[in-house]
């Protein structure tokens, strides 16, 4: 059941960061992949910075949004370079 949250919240990190970085979304897989990995690069960097989004549903999917907005960030930046 974990995995299925889990799978969930990077669904919906991966569409509302696609939205605000105006992307557009990147499809259904697509989504769910920024954002599982949004969710992972938004763990380390609030760990880092000494932040806690709180627990529950609404922390996981506020911090992996924007470690997905950071990741889409990024790739942008190295598809330029």
């Amino acid at each position: 059941m974990d995995l299925l949250w889990f799978v969930l919240i990077g669904l919906v990190a991966g569409w509302l960061a696609g939205q605000v970085m105006q992307g557009g979304g990147y499809g259904t897989v697509g989504d769910i992949v920024i954002g599982v990995l949004g969710a992972v690069v938004g763990g380390v960097v609030f760990r880092l910075a000494g932040l806690s989004a709180g627990g529950g549903l609404l922390g996981s999917l506020i911090v992996a949004t924007i470690g997905a907005i950071l990741l889409i960030v990024v790739l942008r930046a190295l598809n330029r370079a």
